[in-house]
């Protein structure tokens, strides 16, 4: 886990927030598939002839038809993504672990039917097979990369991530994000941010993120109005 600060006070004390709605990214903030993804992209640069250290510095949190365009355009088309994004699961599933507390989360959203979808920069295949070998809740709304012109930092996906739960542009939605560039979506988003400390550091979090917590486990669902539909989230532990 790269906080990268030293002793970081994770010691904000327990608040409950009402939203209207919750937007999960995927990688980094479900599911640490860290592992599995270098070794994608060493495949993927060896077939490429492109050094892979230095598609790595740049691929996270972005589109792989974006990061393709730069390096192979001729890849760069949503049928060549989807087919070798959708082999990531079952390939390299072994080096992908849960983002501590996803699954409880995840679980108990759905279990109360609150509005919940995830909204990432990957494919369909590559984010349903994910969840398949974790054995993940799926939610009943998905944003993925083929679904939006522009990827995060533009706002484009969390905006249509919050059109798809039904949700008003004032409505009070919360965005649970790993990467700067999906924190930049989501505040441009006019969406409240909780920034996990699973990829980047805290100083690449600060000053963006309305709290910083370590990982999912700070994160808990608490209930659901049975009359306005919102969800009230406890955060704790957050960085002071």
């Amino acid at each position: 886990m790269p906080l990268l600060e030293e002793n970081p006070s994770f010691t904000g004390r327990p608040e409950i927030h009402n939203f209207a709605g919750i937007l999960f990214d995927m990688d980094g903030t479900i599911v640490d598939s860290t592992d599995a993804i270098v070794k994608h992209w060493h495949k993927i640069g060896k077939e490429l002839g492109v050094d892979p250290a230095v598609i790595l510095q740049s691929s996270h949190g972005r589109r792989s038809i974006d990061t393709l365009q730069l390096y192979d355009p001729s890849k760069a088309n949503w049928e060549y993504v989807s087919h070798v994004e959708g082999l990531i699961p079952h390939q390299f599933g072994l080096d992908a672990v849960e983002v501590p507390g996803a699954r409880n989360l995840l679980a108990s959203l759905e279990a109360a039917k609150a509005p919940w979808a995830i909204v990432t920069s990957g494919t369909r295949p590559l984010v349903t097979g994910w969840l398949d070998v974790m054995k993940l809740a799926h939610p009943r709304n998905l944003v993925v990369a083929e679904d939006v012109k522009e990827g995060k930092p533009d706002p484009e996906c969390y905006r249509l991530g919050r059109e798809r739960l039904g949700l008003s542009t004032k409505a009070r939605v919360l965005v649970v994000e790993d990467s700067p560039a999906g924190i930049r979506a989501g505040n441009a988003a006019s969406c409240s941010v909780v920034g996990l400390a699973t990829t980047h550091s805290i100083a690449q979090l600060r000053g963006t993120s309305d709290w910083i917590v370590k990982d999912l486990q700070s994160v808990r669902f608490v209930h659901r109005n049975a009359d306005t539909g919102e969800v009230g989230i406890e955060i704790s532990n957050w960085l002071e």
